[in-house]
């Protein structure tokens, strides 16, 4: 079965942009050519078609039958196309990816590494929420989320451990504590007055047992409800606190805090988990990334 030529599309473009905006002069400038060039390529679509498109109607144009029926067709065609387009494009440039990780990761240890993370992954931008917890049911709605966790791992994700865990007793050198440590024992820290959070209870009495002591004689001073307020206060000379390296490496680097004992393995992992059934190759990249900045 032979079905007939179509006319040439941007002689149709330009009838399309025609009727649809009522006139010649407005067609132009949707499409950005000169008058001329539409009314040359509408007189090349009559010519193909054999049949008057407008008419002149007073100083204006006004459709034809047949030009009715051809715009009516026209609307539908390029609507379609641009709906397709939108598609194609969406799944080309997929929207930024969603990390979740704590307020504190983020402010302490992401956001000085930024640069670095645009500059190592330019095709992958990201939105950021903070989120606390770990493995909750909100971060489900989440693309991936940035963790410090210990196995096992909760059913319903897909954990990827990127670099143990490694905490250690940090203080101000302008604090009077950094002098009374410096060289001895970690049994001289239950002499001081500690800064905790409450985000993570469980770290004074964890590093305390890792090193031999009983965790009931630590003298537990000064809370704060995150670790960000915690390490701000360390730097401030405020007292003895505890961190994750990577938190205070910076510090570390400048002179800002002192680590007397160094850092130790908690059992726990720095990681990258998506909720299970989620396919994005996006974030295989960020993982490598995020591994060889930890590691």
């Amino acid at each position: 079965m032979s079905t007939s030529p179509l006319p040439p599309l941007n002689a149709l473009r330009s009838f399309e942009a025609t009727a649809r905006l009522g006139g010649v002069g407005r067609a132009a400038a949707s499409l950005h050519v000169t008058h001329g060039a539409i009314s040359r390529q509408l007189r090349v679509l009559e010519d193909v078609l054999g049949v008057a498109l407008f008419v002149r109607d007073g100083r204006g144009l006004r459709l034809t039958p047949a030009g009715t029926v051809l715009q009516t067709a026209c609307e539908g065609a390029f609507a379609q196309i641009r709906d397709a387009v939108a598609v194609i494009s969406r799944e080309q440039r997929p929207g930024p990816l969603v990390l979740g990780c704590s307020g504190s990761i983020l402010a302490r240890w992401m956001i000085p590494r930024l640069q670095a993370l645009q500059a190592a992954l330019p095709g992958l931008p990201l939105h950021w929420s903070a989120q606390d917890g770990s493995f909750t049911a909100d971060q489900q709605a989440l693309d991936a989320i940035l963790l410090l966790a210990q196995p096992p791992w909760p059913r319903g994700w897909r954990v990827r451990a990127l670099a143990p865990e490694r905490v250690g007793v940090v203080v101000s050198p302008q604090h009077p504590a950094a002098a009374r440590l410096r060289g001895r024992p970690p049994h001289a820290l239950l002499d001081e007055t500690l800064l905790q959070t409450t985000s993570r209870p469980q770290a004074w009495p964890a590093w305390a047992t890792s090193q031999g002591l009983d965790p009931a004689r630590l003298q537990l001073g000064t809370g704060f409800e995150h670790l960000y307020y915690l390490l701000e206060a360390a730097v401030a000379g405020l007292g003895v606190a505890i961190a994750p390296e990577p938190l205070v490496a910076d510090d570390l680097a400048a002179g800002r805090l002192l680590a007397p004992w160094g850092f130790a393995a908690t059992g726990g992992f720095w990681v990258l988990a998506t909720p299970e059934g989620t396919q994005d190759a996006r974030v295989d990249a960020l993982a490598d990334w995020l591994a060889g900045q930890l590691t």
